[in-house]
């Protein structure tokens, strides 16, 4: 297809390509059956979050002028967009219920059952009704909809059941009463008593589906029928109003005010009563505009994620993190740091080495102050603490906490307040400016002498994510990327109007929203030039999105001019990759498989000068303009060398990579020779490397 044709694939349209890779792989049979029950999971959680945030964005777009909208460069009307986002939501429902049906069948021989209130014994009746009066009645609060003059209040992401009450004795005594499914404080999977190695499940709203009778024996019905449904809400905080307040204010106000917002979704079981159907439209003041979706028994599949994994025949753990080749023996983590860089692959090295860093620091009289930035943490940190011991040691502890980290802008608010009352120092961020950096600086003084070493990561901070999530972490004590560290913190720390100066200043690190895009720019550029004077020429990028519309245009100039291109994007992928324009076809793929890819890595082939860099930004104009972000380029030649594998590792995966066409079609790598599943070999590579070490 011809570039003049369209510039990009549409942002919204290439992320739902990427949930479908997801929904390939509940559908392969090669896939462990747990894995395959939980990306079910997964591809549902997904698809909430793009609901709540990128369709409750579009549909904002539609109510503002046409001016608004040239300015967003929109290469279609959001209106169009949002019904071809209708379209293919609609699809993938159908193939997600296709899969869900051969899932169950799969679950049926090894013995897995998830039932329904219908489906029960004696003996598991008795206990289904036992267990509603000991743990789920008193969570059950029926709200009877039509007494209520009010629009009923669905709460965003819960489930509820829609009931339907008649009476066999007079057709016209209807009743309707909706039920919010208390999945919250209870887990939604019941394990019911069970013989002969057999594993029986019923959910939470088959539970309570069971005890209508008992729920509404009051009322004088006798038949009752309830479905689920499910509302989802825009999920963005606005913080551009009202000045006088706060930022931590305007985001406690923005998190109540989410539970309020508009819905964006809403989704039924096609088997509900066609006139509660049409009265819960009319009451939600929803359209057939919106995205009203008819869909099975079940919703609110991402709590699948938590399928219970002690009821499968064999346990499918993941293989368990091994130590960095450096620190195997060593006694600590801070004595390697300071002789030399160490990289930590993570899921695969252990996030230990990060922790004990940070422990280490804390109890060295010798340290005098840390500082980190963290964006995401685990439920109990123990990043927090080790922050909180050094404080209680007499340290000098700075931590910046982004509040604004969608969807922990509550948990952040609570972490925050433990550090202060521990004497933690916490920055809150900048106006209109998220931190996502991934960046910490340690201090010691020793003889008069300042000595300082930390880390640049392109992860999260978050032990439980780290055993799943793809992330590369440099521990460092080189002085240019130290003094660069203290230079952002300095742009933190200090409420100046000039204060864009420091960032400015940096010259090892490559940081948004200053630097970083230049560079990028100047580095395509640099092999453009020495593609068009014949010589070889390359870029590698390995990231989890790319849609900046400026940077897609350099990687098209360059593909022109000669220069090859390798692309490995987990996620939004936009540049178009086939065109009789180009020299040489960029080669794109994008890896979805047990572990999720969440590295970024840039290569530049620099004349045979090789520029490698690590990054917490992807190629998205919100990383590149308005996020605090910053990538450090390698300089150790074994590590330089050991990240070049990494990526032509997954280069060569023919399993799980899929091609990045114009159409999106999702078409799995296939090349001749051996399998190779990248995630795989990569673990085999990184291995090797610590046995090496013995």
């Amino acid at each position: 297809m011809a570039l003049e044709k369209r510039k990009t694939i549409i942002r919204d349209i290439s992320w739902l390509s990427f949930n479908a890779r997801v929904l390939q792989e509940a559908n392969d049979p090669t896939v462990p059956l747990r894995e395959r029950v939980r990306f079910l999971g997964i591809f549902s959680n997904n698809l909430d979050e793009f609901f709540r945030v990128r369709v409750a964005t579009l549909k904002r777009m539609v109510e503002i002028d046409l001016k608004a909208k040239r300015n967003m460069h929109l290469e279609k009307n959001p209106q169009e967009i949002l019904e071809q986002i209708q379209n293919i939501v609609l699809q993938q429902q159908n193939e997600f219920n296709r899969i869900w049906n051969n899932v169950q069948q799969e679950l049926k021989k090894e013995k897995i059952f998830l039932v329904t209130e219908k489906q029960l014994n004696k003996e598991q009746k008795k206990f289904v009704e036992a267990y509603f009066d000991e743990e789920v009645r008193q969570e059950v609060i029926p709200l009877m909809i039509e007494s209520n003059p009010q629009p009923p209040y669905l709460r965003e992401r819960s489930l509820y059941l829609a009931v339907t009450m008649t009476s066999k004795t007079n057709a016209y005594n209807k009743k309707y009463a909706l039920i919010e499914i208390p999945a919250k404080f209870k887990r939604r999977f019941v394990k019911l008593p069970s013989s002969g190695g057999e594993h029986y499940i019923i959910l939470m709203e088959d539970v309570i589906r069971f005890c209508l009778p008992k729920i509404f024996s009051f009322m004088g019905f006798d038949e009752y029928s309830a479905h689920i449904i499910k509302v989802t809400k825009d999920a963005e905080i606005d913080l551009e109003s009202d000045v006088s307040s706060t930022l931590i204010q305007k985001i406690e106000k923005g998190v109540k005010n989410r539970r309020k917002g508009k819905p964006v979704r809403f989704i039924y079981d096609k088997e509900i009563d066609a006139g509660l159907l049409e009265y819960l439209i009319r009451r939600l003041n929803l359209s057939r505009r919106d995205n009203i979706i008819p869909g099975g028994r079940i919703h609110n599949f991402r709590h699948f994620m938590d399928f219970p994994g002690d009821v499968f025949s064999t346990k499918q753990e993941r293989k368990k993190p091994f130590p960095h080749p450096a620190l195997k023996k060593s006694i600590r983590v801070t004595d390697e740091v300071l002789k030399q860089d160490l990289l930590l692959h993570f899921p695969y090295h252990s996030f230990d080495a990060v922790i004990d860093l940070l422990r280490e620091a804390a109890m060295d009289p010798d340290v005098k102050e840390i500082k980190i930035t963290a964006y995401r943490l685990a439920e109990n940190s123990k990043v927090i603490n080790a922050l909180v011991n050094a404080a209680r040691n007499g340290k000098k502890v700075t931590v910046m906490l982004e509040l604004r980290a969608r969807f922990d802008e509550e948990a952040n608010l609570e972490w925050k307040d433990r550090l202060e009352d521990e004497g933690v120092k916490v920055l809150i961020g900048v106006p209109d400016m998220k931190v996502h950096a991934k960046i910490c600086i340690i201090k010691k003084r020793i003889n008069n002498k300042t000595i300082q070493y930390g880390f640049v990561s392109t992860g999260n901070l978050n032990e439980d994510t780290s055993r799943v999530y793809g992330d590369q972490c440099l521990l460092t004590s080189n002085r240019k990327v130290m003094a660069d560290i203290n230079r952002i913190f300095l742009y933190l720390e200090k409420p100046l109007l000039n204060r864009m100066k420091y960032l400015r200043q940096c010259k090892a690190l490559l940081v948004c929203p200053t630097g970083m895009r230049r560079e990028l720019l100047r580095l395509i550029e640099n092999e453009i030039k020495i593609a068009r004077k014949g010589l070889p020429a390359s870029i590698t990028l390995k990231m989890n999105s790319l849609s900046d519309e400026l940077l897609i245009n350099h990687l098209y100039a360059a593909a022109k001019a000669g220069v090859e291109i390798n692309l490995i994007v987990r996620g939004i992928f936009c540049m178009l990759t086939e065109s009789n324009k180009y020299k040489v076809q960029p080669y794109a793929i994008s890896i979805v498989d047990q572990y999720l890819e969440h590295g970024r890595v840039l290569i530049f082939q620099n004349n045979g000068k090789e520029k490698v860099y690590l990054s917490s930004a992807d190629w998205m104009v919100r990383n590149l303009d308005h996020r605090i972000e910053a990538a450090v380029e390698i300089t150790d030649a074994a590590i330089k060398q050991e990240l070049k594998d990494y990526v032509t590792i997954q280069l060569k995966d023919n399993v799980k990579a899929r091609i990045l066409d114009n159409d999106l079609r999702n078409v799995y790598a296939k090349k001749k020779g051996k399998i190779f599943r990248s995630q795989v070999e990569i673990y085999q590579y990184l291995h090797q490397k610590t046995l090496k070490q013995n």
